[in-house]
């Protein structure tokens, strides 16, 4: 048992090493209007990052000299996180107006100063204790005999609350976990369900490009994938190749749809009454969705069997003429058979 123990906690270990390391090179935002001086005045929002690719916009509203990469400390619910400054100025206002930043109802908090020694280090010593807490919460989930896995813990900077991102297929209620949680831990609790792209994302891998997981990576924004993009980019409807790490098909087949869209509009056939364009040709060709959104196990349907009583209405002339031949011949070998006495 304390085997398996060390086994898990050095997979733990190592997810979590290999969770910091991506979650610094995710979402790089290019500020491409840092080096213009009116950029930083047009708006006191600035954008922080936190573990795991979360983040929030917060008022500099003391306007200290922020820059990308500075770290700061911010307000939370309840006492204060510490995060990286990712992004100032105009673009913030653009990152929150394609996030959908609902202003009447953001819970807008405040930049409370550069960080400490002391806010640096209370923060270092909260995330040291995010792996053990991760192996507990798991035994514990796993007791309550809940269809759920604990995918990462998040310690916020003062340590007073504690976020857990969890996978599920389905609908959990863990009214009863939290209580256990909180009970276990002493600190607040939030549970924040994560996807299998996300999982995937956080645990990082090398896809058959040869290239670390785009997911884990530079992805945050996870967009559905259909198989109408294989299909429009001639690529082979093999559910194995189309997967990805995650078991769901690949994001990267979204990449081109566009470029490939774009040139089906140029194309141009000839037809019975002229010119005719290619996309209407097709169009009419009435295509059906044959390999399934998500379904990677279509192949294994038994096929289905037609009656014998089907196939024998089924043959041809040739057949008929086959049979009648072989029941005469049966029928003189008898005639000729003398009968028993």
């Amino acid at each position: 048992m304390n085997h398996e123990f060390t086994l898990n906690q050095d997979a733990c270990h190592f997810s979590e090493k290999s969770c910091r390391r991506n979650s610094a090179h995710m979402l790089p935002v290019v500020d491409y209007l840092s080096d213009l001086p009116e950029n930083v005045q047009e708006t006191d929002f600035v954008e922080v990052q936190f573990k795991n690719t979360r983040k929030g916009y917060y008022l500099n509203q003391s306007h200290f000299p922020l820059e990308k990469g500075q770290k700061v400390v911010v307000g939370a619910n309840p006492g204060h996180d510490l995060g990286e400054v990712v992004l100032t100025g105009r673009l913030v206002l653009v990152q929150m107006k394609k996030n959908h930043i609902d202003m009447s109802r953001y819970d807008i908090r405040p930049v409370l100063r550069y960080p400490t020694e002391k806010d640096l280090h209370d923060a270092e010593e909260a995330h040291k204790k995010e792996q053990a807490t991760m192996i507990r919460a798991r035994q514990l989930a796993k007791s309550l005999g809940l269809e759920m896995k604990i995918g990462d813990v998040e310690y916020q900077g003062d340590g007073s609350k504690a976020i857990f991102y969890y996978i599920a297929d389905g609908r959990v209620d863990f009214r009863q976990l939290i209580k256990v949680y909180a009970e276990s831990f002493r600190i607040r609790i939030e549970m924040k369900q994560i996807g299998a792209r996300q999982e995937a994302g956080r645990i990082g891998g090398t896809g058959p490009c040869g290239r670390e997981l785009c997911c884990s990576t530079w992805i945050t924004n996870f967009t559905s994938v259909a198989t109408g993009a294989a299909r429009l980019q001639n690529i082979s409807p093999n559910p194995q190749k189309l997967a990805g790490q995650c078991a769901k098909l690949k994001c990267c087949l979204n990449y081109e749809v566009p470029l490939y869209e774009e040139a089906k509009k140029l194309g141009y056939s000839l037809g019975n009454n002229g010119t005719e364009k290619m996309q209407d040709k097709e169009a009419d060709l009435g295509y059906q969705n044959v390999v399934g959104q998500d379904d990677l196990t279509r192949f294994d349907k038994k096929r289905r069997q037609r009656p014998m009583r089907d196939r024998r209405d089924n043959r041809g002339p040739r057949d008929m003429q086959q049979r009648d031949k072989h029941r005469k011949n049966n029928e003189n070998k008898k005639s000729d058979t003398p009968s028993a006495q």
